[in-house]
């Protein structure tokens, strides 16, 4: 559902995150070790999400990324979703179709709709901080 993308700047969001709730900065190879990703996409999705100002960039040779520890909670998923993917995650055809709506619809599109709709209001309601909390104290994983 989310680009693969999305999906390394999720994991390294909350990477990041658990990291500065421990008061680490952490540097782009940690990261993507940590998230097993390649490195060069991975620089720019970190970029992207500065950019979008979910991350915060230290640069010099003990640089790296953190987040400001009170923002933790206050960043929602639904945020990294849009800064890597934008919207098209809440349009467009369940089955890829360029032609699918209410007046000409695929055969999953009113099914769709209800996962898209259940979708943006897990994104819109999970916070970075309880993600990375979850990882944190060994409940979730990054790399298995």
């Amino acid at each position: 559902m989310f680009s693969k993308a999305c999906e390394y700047g999720i994991k390294a969001s909350i990477y990041v995150a658990q990291q500065s709730l421990q008061s680490k900065c952490t540097n782009l190879k940690a990261i993507t070790k940590e998230i097993n990703s390649p490195e060069a996409f991975t620089a720019k999705i970190l970029q992207q999400l500065v950019k979008n100002k979910i991350l915060d960039s230290i640069k010099g040779p003990k640089g790296g990324f953190l987040i400001e520890e009170k923002r933790i909670s206050e960043i929602m998923l639904e945020e990294i979703v849009y800064a890597i993917d934008g919207a098209n995650i809440y349009s467009g055809c369940g089955l890829g179709l360029k032609e699918c709506n209410a007046h000409k619809p695929c055969p999953v599109h009113d099914k769709f709709l209800l996962v898209r709709k259940n979708l943006k209001n897990m994104l819109e309601a999970t916070s970075l901080y309880e993600l990375a909390n979850g990882l944190d104290i060994g409940m979730t994983y990054l790399n298995r």
